[in-house]
């Protein structure tokens, strides 16, 4: 398994860490657990980077919008840290490239797969906030995370696919969507989930995802599109 230059990686994020072990730490996705060496994923360093990222943008949000009430706010930070936000995040910034994964992971896709860049974008700030404190993690958010939420917010994307979907057919008179999860495949830890979205009892789109949470949002964001090209 290459190890890719984490010198690269330091000067996208503009943090050069005390710990380098914290940082590859951050970048392990369990599947690498069997190579030599290699004996912690990210998963602990995201539960922690999960908080932070929720405690960041819930001061930022209330500083910046007094005027907002615990709705819209709520409403705000669900759509920043949502797997679609933070998964952009780690693409744009080209994140995705440096997390080391097995190659079977990879060839299934894992280094597109929203959910585990979601949770590096999380691990890597529990990681900072490890290695530099609250003012090393909180200088990441501001750098690659905030730029993003502000779109969000000023494009007013502060919904899922789920609850757009939800509202279009309602306003059509129709039926809620359904969701069925209609294949699984893999191993318990790393299952790929499939699930179809139907309509007035007719199927009108899937999606594929390593949750079933991901999954519907892949479905509800097809059937939009196909709901769009029907009218």
């Amino acid at each position: 398994m290459n190890r890719p230059n984490l010198k690269l990686l330091q000067e996208i994020i503009d943090y050069e860490f005390r710990d380098p072990n914290l940082l590859e730490t951050a970048l392990t996705h369990r599947s690498c657990l069997n190579q030599p060496g290699i004996i912690e994923s990210y998963e602990r360093l995201e539960f922690l980077g999960d908080a932070i990222l929720e405690m960041l943008i819930s001061v930022y949000l209330f500083n910046k919008y007094p005027d907002k009430m615990e709705g819209y706010l709520t409403a705000a930070r669900s759509a920043i840290v949502r797997t679609e936000s933070l998964s952009k995040v780690s693409e744009q910034n080209h994140i995705n490239d440096y997390i080391r994964m097995s190659k079977g992971e990879e060839a299934t896709g894992g280094r597109k797969n929203s959910s585990i860049l979601e949770d590096v974008i999380e691990s890597l700030i529990g990681a900072l906030f490890l290695d530099g404190g609250l003012e090393a993690a909180k200088a990441f958010f501001e750098r690659l995370i905030l730029p993003n939420a502000k779109d969000i917010i000023a494009l007013n994307q502060l919904k899922d696919s789920k609850s757009l979907l939800q509202e279009k057919v309602q306003s059509q008179g129709l039926q809620s969507p359904v969701y069925q999860t209609i294949n699984e495949v893999g191993l318990d830890h790393n299952k790929t989930f499939e699930v179809a979205v139907f309509i007035d009892g007719k199927q009108l789109a899937t999606g594929k995802g390593k949750n079933k949470q991901e999954a519907e949002q892949k479905a509800a964001t097809a059937a939009l599109i196909t709901i769009d090209k029907l009218k």
